[in-house]
């Protein structure tokens, strides 16, 4: 059943109200549309009155949607998003366009996304690039910071859209010294063969570690890192120059594999794969440059 009054409400307050929704809170709402956050949380209140009905749970941090608003967001997105879309002024010609903001891990945005964009760069597209882990960046995402997200796992959240990108498969490594007295061994004794030998990671949680060790051996890790360093390509370095081991995502060693600075040390039949998802706010953006970007990323995530 509709919400009483719903076909009477003021269009602002019904943007708005989206803006919530998709945010989460009214803190992003105000900084999508550039309101003060008393704005917001009035223009709420005055549909909340309207309808007669609880639009928002408020939270701790932020809200959390009624059944109430899950059916008043599925009736009125596509034209709200429609009627902004016509409203849209175009570019002027000669005009600069808004960069696009694009954000996700730097290991994948330095050896991957950046190169695969150069075209677009040099068609005119301006991009500002920011890296950082998948949380935070869809947490800013959300409230407008960014406008694409490349993220390391599907958002949870149902107010983002995220397509498949690419998958990366995790290879377990090290250097021609330590995988001389330990390959044999680990095949033999399994992951205690790997006991003596430094383990070099990306955080002190050992996220990629341990989920490598949970699929390939079965088992919990329980072992601290001799080395973190915050960005994969300084734990290939380390592990290239004789640190210790660790597990990488097999694209961003393929030289040191083709070389032989880095060996596998195992090569499991079925070796731990993560999907990488392209994730954006629902809705037109404002910048068409952000739909280039987008399409032009899925297209070369096909090739990764």
């Amino acid at each position: 059943m509709a919400p009483r009054g719903a076909g009477h409400q003021d269009l602002n307050l019904l943007r708005t109200f989206l803006a919530v929704y998709r945010s989460g809170s009214f803190t992003g709402a105000a900084q999508l549309l550039g309101l003060s956050q008393p704005t917001v949380t009035t223009q709420m209140r005055a549909l909340e009155k309207q309808t007669g009905r609880e639009l928002f749970e408020r939270l701790p941090r932020g809200v959390a949607p009624t059944a109430v608003a899950d059916e008043l967001a599925a009736r009125i997105a596509a034209p709200i998003d429609e009627l902004a879309a016509a409203a849209r002024t175009r570019t002027e010609a000669g005009a600069v366009a808004a960069p696009v903001h694009l954000a996700g891990p730097a290991e994948l945005l330095c050896t991957r996304v950046l190169p695969a964009l150069a075209l677009l760069v040099a068609e005119g597209v301006r991009l500002r690039v920011v890296a950082g882990l998948t949380a935070p960046l869809l947490d800013e995402l959300r409230v407008g910071r960014h406008d694409l997200v490349i993220a390391t796992s599907r958002p949870r959240v149902r107010t983002l859209t995220a397509l498949p990108l690419t998958d990366e498969e995790f290879v377990l490594v090290a250097a021609p010294g330590w995988a001389g007295r330990v390959t044999d061994r680990l095949a033999a004794e399994g992951p205690a063969a790997l006991r003596a030998v430094p383990l070099v990671a990306y955080a002190e949680e050992l996220p990629i570690v341990r989920r490598y060790w949970r699929h390939v051996f079965g088992r919990r890790l329980a072992r601290t890192a001799a080395v973190t360093v915050p960005d994969l390509r300084g734990v290939r370095a380390a592990v290239a120059a004789g640190a210790g081991f660790s597990v990488l995502p097999r694209y961003l060693c393929l030289e040191e594999l083709a070389s032989g600075a880095l060996v596998p040390l195992l090569e499991p039949d079925d070796p731990p794969i993560n999907t990488g998802y392209l994730v954006q706010r629902p809705g037109v953006p404002d910048n068409p440059d952000v739909i280039r970007v987008r399409d032009h990323l899925l297209g070369a995530g096909r090739g990764w």
